[in-house]
């Protein structure tokens, strides 16, 4: 036997092992951003969307979110905090998404669609009537909220902390509480009539 097919001998079975654990690894990878995934999408796909973008886009961003995710994981990359990980990577493809959708066409407002969408069966005519109209005083009270108070309201309502919400935003914890103080009293004002 030649000493170059005796060197190739001995490396392949840890190549082969390597390659064995990678597999698993990757797999096991794939496993925990799929349970992240059923986790976090809605409440992304929602955070999204609050900036304008379309379900059907907000979709696409959701998902080049968590592709994002799997390559950071993959690298070796950190692992503190990954729903704020998720929502500052979210928040960035969401800004720019809308400004690419700004230079095609008019911004589409799907919070406003859906508000005038959705009737409960259960309330008579005028309490429909009475209900549509505290959300459309709702929704115009939040659309003309300053855009960073709007994220705040948002990502609040999404379940993230203050801390986390600050991260996401780059803004101080202060900044967070003031912003969702505010925002929140206009909103009961516009709720209340």
């Amino acid at each position: 036997m030649s000493p170059r097919a005796t060197d190739s001998s001995i490396e392949l079975p840890p190549l082969l092992a390597l390659e064995s654990a990678r597999a698993t690894d990757a797999a096991g990878l794939e496993e925990e951003v799929l349970d992240l995934f059923d986790t976090f999408r809605d409440s992304l796909l929602r955070y999204v969307c609050a900036f304008g973008i379309s379900v059907s886009d907000g979709e696409d961003l959701v998902q080049e979110v968590f592709l994002a995710l799997f390559r950071h994981l993959r690298g070796n990359g950190g692992r503190s905090n990954l729903r704020g990980w998720l929502f500052r990577v979210a928040h960035n493809l969401a800004l720019k998404r809308r400004a690419q959708r700004r230079r095609e066409q008019d911004r589409f407002h799907a919070d406003e669609r859906a508000a005038h969408l959705v009737l409960d069966p259960v309330h008579n005519p005028e309490e429909q009537l009475t209900d549509r109209e505290q959300r459309e005083r709702a929704m115009a009270v939040l659309n003309a909220l300053p855009e960073r108070d709007r994220h705040c309201v948002h990502l609040r309502g999404s379940g993230l902390r203050y801390r986390e919400i600050a991260q996401v935003l780059g803004i101080s914890l202060g900044g967070v509480a003031k912003s969702l103080t505010r925002s929140i009293a206009r909103l009961q004002r516009a709720i209340e009539g």
